[in-house]
C-alpha cells in the first residue's frame, strides 16, 4: 500500500529511519566476481547481497539476511522502506526489469506490517540488451533496508558480465521467478464492487491450495489496505478499504493488486470506481 500522505503512518516512518540517519553505510569497490556466474558477496548491515547469472538474458539479486531479519517487497508495507536498483552504469543494457517474488505479511517489533521476506533470496533481473549478440555487463548500486528490533539501510555496489554458457545459479533463478505473480486480465482477477464505506470489495471463485491473501498498491499519497471479508460459498471475498488521498483526487483510481495462495500467485491492474 502507498500511504505517503498518512500522518499516522509517517510518524512510524520518521521513528524508523532515525536509525537510520544514524547508522548509513559507506560503499567500497564493487564486489568483485567470486566464478564467472556470480560477485562475491557485499557485506552490509544484518546481510550480504550477490548478483548471479541466470542464463541467458536473466539475472539474480540474491540477499542473505540474518536470522530474524526481514527485508522488502515493493511495496513495504506500513513502515518500511522498498529496495531501489540503478543499473545506469551497465553495459550493453536498454533496460532491467526486476520480478518481486510474491511477499508475505510479516508482524514488526512495533506493532506494524511489512510486506517482504525472511531469511533472504533472490529478485530475478530481466535484462534487455542494446546488442543481443554481445555480452552484457551489469553494474548494480542497490539499496535495501534490513529490519529486526531496528532498520537499518543496507547497500551493495556489484558488477557482473553475462556471457553465456551453462550458470550453476539458472535453477535458483528460475525458481524465484516462478514464486513471482504471474500477469492476468483483470476480468480472470475477480469482481471488484464498490461498498458503502467508500471502499471496496473483491470476491473471486475459490481454488484449491495454500489460504490466498490480498495485496493492493495504490497510486502515491493513497493508503488502501486489504483484508479478508465473508462471501458465498465458493468465493475468496476481500473488504479493501480507504483510509488516506491527496485531498484534490477520488476514485476512479488504478489499483495494483496481487492475490498469493490458490493455484499460484497472480497480479493485474484495476480501475476501483
Amino acid at each position: 500500500m502507498t500511504h505517503a500522505s498518512s500522518i499516522g503512518k509517517s510518524w512510524l516512518l520518521t521513528w524508523r529511519w532515525r536509525v537510520v540517519a544514524l547508522a548509513a553505510m559507506a560503499l567500497g569497490a564493487p564486489a568483485a566476481a567470486a566464478d564467472s556466474y556470480s560477485t562475491d558477496w557485499a557485506p552490509a548491515a544484518k546481510s550480504e547481497a550477490r548478483l548471479i547469472a541466470g542464463g541467458g538474458a536473466l539475472a539474480g539479486f540474491e540477499i542473505r539476511l540474518a536470522p530474524g531479519a526481514i527485508t522488502y517487497w515493493r511495496d513495504p508495507g506500513e513502515s518500511g522502506v522498498p529496495p531501489t536498483f540503478d543499473f545506469s552504469g551497465s553495459n550493453n543494457v536498454a533496460d532491467v526489469s526486476p520480478r518481486f517474488p510474491a511477499p508475505k505479511r510479516i508482524e514488526e517489533p512495533d506493532g506494524s506490517e511489512a510486506f517482504g521476506y525472511e531469511g533472504g533470496g533472490v529478485i530475478p533481473l530481466k535484462i534487455t540488451p542494446r546488442d543481443p549478440t554481445k555480452p552484457v555487463t551489469l553494474s548494480l548500486l542497490a539499496s535495501y533496508a534490513v529490519c529486526e528490533k531496528l532498520c537499518l539501510p543496507a547497500k551493495a555496489k556489484l558488477t557482473l558480465t553475462l556471457s553465456g554458457g551453462e550458470s550453476p545459479y539458472a535453477a535458483k533463478v528460475e525458481a524465484a521467478l516462478a514464486a513471482a505473480p504471474r500477469a492476468i486480465a483483470p476480468e480472470a482477477f475477480g469482481a471488484l464492487t464498490g461498498d458503502s464505506a467508500g471502499g471496496w470489495r473483491l470476491c473471486t471463485p475459490r481454488a484449491p491450495g495454500p489460504p490466498r491473501d490480498l495485496f493492493v498498491e495504490p497510486p502515491q499519497g493513497w493508503w488502501v489496505t486489504a483484508a479478508p471479508a465473508p462471501g458465498d460459498a465458493g468465493q475468496d471475498c476481500f473488504a479493501i478499504s480507504l483510509h488516506d488521498r491527496p485531498k484534490d483526487e477520488a476514485p476512479p483510481v488504478p489499483l495494483r493488486l496481487t492475490m498469493t495462495g490458490g493455484a499460484g500467485p497472480v497480479e493485474t491492474t484495476v480501475i476501483a470506481r
